[in-house]
């Protein structure tokens, strides 16, 4: 009995490291720098000398019976084997799909702060919009550098009093009966003057009117 346990042992114990060997040259042209042989035999042993707690759990005579029968002996001996070589990619599959869960929360994060950076340069000129000064600002009359010939006025208006806060070229055409050439002229001007602002969201480019924008429109009464 005691010989067929120091059998035994023996047989886990090469079972063992063949198999972490098996492991270390597989995994080395996959990516040497991280692989290591002497980890590799660790595990593999390791997952050899488990065998036998397994084969209890489950009820098994596997061992007792290997005694008796040879053929039972190389069965055991495949099992230490086949958890040998198994137990590094066991361990491999699961880092892999650590992983690839951490890859698949980066990217959505990523897309969550992206559609968050857009959601806030939408609602920027809204809260502007809607925010009191601590003082107003005065009427003044527009001096001549300052005024706005008749459809960058009907624009301006259209912004700042429309039904949307954020237009497109096609509905401001169709509300001040412009052409698509001249409205984008119109609009290129008024955001060079701060006039009116212009972003690019998920239904395309919008313009909206800015605070200067909002005194400008207040000064032309």
């Amino acid at each position: 009995m005691a010989l067929h346990i120091f059998v035994l042992i023996a047989v886990m114990l090469m079972s063992g490291v063949f198999g972490g060997l098996v492991n270390y040259y597989m995994l080395s042209q996959y990516d040497p720098d991280t692989t290591s042989l002497p980890r590799s035999l660790v595990v593999g042993i390791g997952a050899a000398f488990l065998v036998p707690v397994v084969l209890a759990l489950v009820n098994s005579d596997l061992i007792a019976q290997s005694q008796e029968d040879s053929s039972r002996f190389l069965i055991f001996t495949g099992f230490c084997l086949i958890a040998a070589i198994a137990s590094r990619f066991v361990v491999t599959s699961v880092s892999d799909k650590i992983l690839a869960e951490a890859r698949t929360a980066r990217q959505q994060a990523d897309r969550v702060m992206h559609e968050l950076y857009l959601v806030q340069a939408e609602i920027k000129p809204l809260i502007e919009a809607e925010t009191e000064d601590d003082q107003p600002v005065p009427a003044e009359a527009l001096t001549p550098d300052e005024e706005l010939d008749v459809t960058t006025a009907q624009v301006l208006k259209t912004l700042g009093n429309g039904r949307y806060i954020f237009r497109s070229l096609q509905g401001l055409c169709d509300e001040t009966d412009a052409t698509e050439a001249t409205m984008v002229k119109t609009l290129d001007i008024m955001v060079a003057r701060n006039l009116s602002g212009r972003i690019m969201g998920k239904h395309g480019i919008r313009w909206h009117i800015t605070e200067a924008g909002r005194r400008m429109l207040a000064r032309m009464g």
